[in-house]
């Protein structure tokens, strides 16, 4: 994501006092915190490391873009989701429950996705073929921006999002509890057509352009390619999830 995109995204809300007080009640909220480059300013360092212990991702920029997020800002600016995430042990405990309880549960990663249009459709399409809750990386992806929202057709609202600040260590948790872990690449030579899902699912997406992470792939007991005609290179990141979970559901029920 560059950082000319952001003043169109996300709602910015600067200063040092309304930003540590927002990582302080509401973290789950702060997409990220973008800091005055060489500042030199200690309270600036002690939000940043206030920041880090929230699990936000953090960034040095030039004061020129955050003077062009808000006038207001004192080298500091977080930008917001639309809806706060939840942290990762909350979520944890509702999918651990779901699989010692032995209830079918679907969920969906979804790993440095830049557009937002993509994550949007990617959003509505988990929650209607049943995805218990979608995990986004914690930097390298766009966040719940007004996009988003519009992009999902109000899915957003209803999905439960999580971004935990370990994505890798999430995942091991996941399969160390049962979870079975899909990747979706479409130079797999795994059809997702021979593959037997289990009712207890993890299917995990990459970015629009690198497609699944390395650090991701490791996790996976399977990568997974769609037949697609010849003459297509791809499809679109939300087409393929679309699918791939239509698949899945048809072959667990």
């Amino acid at each position: 994501m560059h950082s000319e995109d952001f003043p169109k995204q996300q709602r910015a809300i600067g200063g040092a006092r309304d930003v540590e007080e927002l990582l302080r009640k509401k973290p789950g909220i702060v997409h990220r915190v973008l800091f005055k480059l060489k500042s030199g300013n200690v309270k600036l360092y002690e939000l940043q490391k206030l920041a880090q212990q929230a699990n936000v991702h953090v960034q040095q920029v030039e004061e020129k873009l955050l003077d062009k997020l808000t006038r207001r800002h004192n080298g500091v600016v977080a930008l917001c989701h639309e809806k706060p995430v939840m942290p990762w042990n909350d979520t944890k405990k509702i999918l651990l429950e779901a699989r010692q309880n032995n209830i079918p549960c679907k969920v969906v990663v979804a790993a440095n996705l830049e557009d937002p249009h993509n994550l949007g459709a990617c959003i509505r399409s988990s929650l209607a073929l049943g995805v218990r809750v979608m995990l986004i990386s914690a930097k390298g992806s766009c966040g719940l921006t007004p996009t988003v929202e519009r992009s999902s057709a109000g899915a957003l609202e209803k999905m439960d999002i999580c971004r935990p600040g370990n994505l890798e260590f999430a995942l091991n948790e996941l399969k160390e509890a049962g979870y079975q872990i899909a990747g979706l690449d479409g130079n797999s030579e795994t059809s997702i057509e021979d593959f037997k899902f289990s009712e207890h699912l993890v299917m995990a997406i990459g970015g629009e352009d690198k497609g699944l992470p390395p650090y991701i792939r490791k996790f996976c007991d399977s990568v997974l390619k769609i037949p697609m005609s010849p003459e297509v290179h791809s499809y679109n990141t939300s087409v393929a999830l679309s699918l791939a979970l239509y698949v899945a559901a048809k072959k667990t029920n």
